[in-house]
């Protein structure tokens, strides 16, 4: 079995569904707003993913990319419940989707975006929502992360194999984006959930290293508890 048919194997079928809004930790509203918004880039990472298939992506990643492409429609829809509960800022809503277009203009690879995106933005902000947000957003937050494991690492086998690299402006857009997700938070509080500079150390690790060691916690079954949820919220698995 080659490696795009194991991460296949991997994945696991749920269906969001419309959550109500619970109560997130004090002090974290505004990053979570933020955090929200940038949701607005689930789809424009599919749509990378379909560009690069259009492409000279591997046979053999094919149908995992498409498969990633839908996981990224069933993401963003699974955000929107979210934001529909809680309500968005629209400032940072409008600051986002100008962040949004900065990352489809820029010029390196479709492919290659994807992974940075993944990798070093969504795989922090994942882990911001179960450190400090509701229920319904640590529950969706897990549920997507599984699949992120997943984009990230086919992207990363087809960035590899075609040889690509990331840009110095690539990571400076990551930089900026990262920054204004977490302007809000300070880097002196002693909580480390509300310390920005454990966030973009975080950021760093991913994007240098491949790896966060101090996001162990998010290894962590997230299994909605009965007490939590009313039946409506809970996510719907195949």
């Amino acid at each position: 079995m080659n490696p795009y048919q194991k991460l296949i194997e991997r994945k696991r079928t749920w269906t969001p569904v419309q959550t109500t809004a619970g109560t997130v930790k004090e002090g974290a509203q505004e990053v979570l707003q933020r955090a929200l918004a940038i949701r607005h880039m689930e789809l424009p990472v599919g749509e990378f993913i379909n560009e690069a298939l259009a492409t000279e992506v591997p046979s053999l990643a094919r149908e995992l990319l498409l498969s990633n492409v839908k996981d990224e429609e069933k993401h963003d829809l699974a955000l929107n419940y979210i934001a529909n509960a809680h309500g968005v800022n629209e400032k940072a809503e409008t600051e986002a989707l100008r962040l949004r277009d900065a990352w489809t203009a820029h010029p390196d690879h479709t492919i290659t975006k994807a992974m940075v995106a993944e990798r070093a933005i969504f795989f922090v902000l994942l882990p911001l929502f179960r450190a400090v947000g509701d229920p319904g957003m640590r529950t969706v937050s897990a549920d997507i992360s599984r699949d992120e494991q997943i984009h990230v690492a086919a992207n990363s086998l087809v960035h590899s194999e075609l040889g690509y690299n990331i840009s110095p402006s690539l990571d400076r857009l990551r930089k900026a984006t990262i920054n204004w997700v977490l302007q809000p938070l300070s880097a002196t509080n002693p909580d480390k959930y509300l310390n920005k500079k454990f966030w973009l150390d975080s950021s760093d690790r991913l994007m240098y290293e491949g790896k966060a060691p101090e996001l162990t916690f998010t290894r962590a079954s997230r299994v909605p508890a009965f007490f939590e949820h009313s039946n409506n919220d809970l996510p719907q698995y195949a």
